[in-house]
């Protein structure tokens, strides 16, 4: 996804199989696969009031985009900023 070490830990707290789904989908070679899937992951996360979807959904479907579409990818980053200013133990440092 980003280049940017503030993301490893936060899929790292991701529960189940998903850190390990989302290592493979970080890949460059999976991209055709990545972006239906972000794009699940946002609507999922649009459905936050259902009991299995969440808000959780929302930054991981972000995260995913920003590795293919530039806009997105800088709007992450500030987010990091913001998450990193705001709540440091977030991100594990």
């Amino acid at each position: 996804m980003l280049d940017d070490p503030r993301v490893e830990p936060l899929i790292a707290k991701l529960p189940g199989p998903f850190p390990r789904w989302i290592a493979w989908l970080r890949q460059p070679s999976a991209k055709w696969v990545r972006i239906p899937v972000a794009l699940l992951f946002l609507c999922g996360g649009l459905l936050w009031f259902l009991p299995i979807v969440g808000l959780w959904m929302l930054p991981i479907g972000l995260l995913m985009l920003a590795q293919d579409i530039p806009p997105i990818r800088r709007l992450c980053g500030r987010l990091l900023d913001w998450v990193e200013r705001r709540h440091p133990n977030w991100l594990g440092r």
